[in-house]
């Protein structure tokens, strides 16, 4: 049997008239279950209870792209262009975080995730680069999700480089926020060509990874060598060693 992974997603429906509703962008599952893992949605809509009961039954946590992060959970007040924040979800994702630390599950934080990664550990983020960070690349692309339009380096000696093979590689952009002062307990594992962090991990740990692209939307037609499918494999044969050790 596939072992299994928990996977957050949002809950949306903000306004009087809609009534709420899990939301998630299909691929991660697609991409998930391509390389042999069988993913269960975590959602802010679940209790303290359900959130640790199937935190307790999964062998990976994936954290996924979303909504930015309450800036209250690193200590500053929102930014004129703060964009959505969902505090039920900061919540959830948070006490995720916790359960999945507590039991050495592998971490794979993807975009929104690397952030909550960040701060969880003691971290900040850039709120908005365009307005905090000037001279920065655009990170908000407008081409296509299979559109890779810029560069990220590999620190070396990191796990990722060891995983995608070190140097450089092109990758996807998608937000506007970014990890700024990093976490204590975490190290950078890759930069864009401007020096935005693209990468954290925890060293100490068996393998929890964050990084600030979508490697699940590029996965599907890249290459077997593509340093996304690296990344999905390595997380696929971490999540295999916990669910052994179970």
């Amino acid at each position: 049997m596939n072992p299994l992974v928990a996977l957050t997603a949002t809950v949306t429906g903000a306004l009087p008239a809609e009534r709420p509703r899990v939301g998630i962008h299909a691929n991660y599952l697609d991409v998930l279950e391509r390389v042999g893992l069988a993913p269960v949605l975590l959602t802010p809509a679940h209790s303290a209870a359900s959130v640790e009961a199937i935190l307790r039954s999964c062998a990976g946590l994936v954290l996924s792209g979303g909504e930015d992060v309450e800036p209250v959970r690193y200590g500053e007040a929102p930014h004129p262009q703060l964009g959505a924040v969902n505090p039920a979800r900061d919540a959830m994702e948070f006490a995720a975080l916790a359960l999945a630390l507590e039991s050495d599950l592998p971490i794979l934080a993807i975009c929104r995730g690397c952030q909550v990664l960040n701060v969880f550990y003691g971290g900040t983020l850039f709120q908005d680069l365009a307005a905090q960070r000037p001279g920065s690349a655009l990170h908000e692309q407008t081409e296509p999700w299979g559109v890779r339009p810029h560069r990220a380096r590999v620190e070396p000696g990191s796990r990722l480089g060891e995983i995608v093979s070190g140097g450089e590689f092109c990758i996807n952009t998608f937000h506007h926020q970014a990890v700024k002062d990093v976490g204590p307990g975490l190290a950078v594992a890759a930069v864009a060509e401007d020096g935005v962090i693209e990468a954290v991990e925890a060293r100490d740990r068996r393998w929890v990874i964050g990084v600030q692209w979508h490697p699940e939307r590029c996965d599907a037609a890249a290459p077997d060598g593509d340093p996304d499918r690296r990344l999905f494999a390595s997380f696929r044969q971490a999540v295999l060693e916990r669910a052994s050790r179970a």
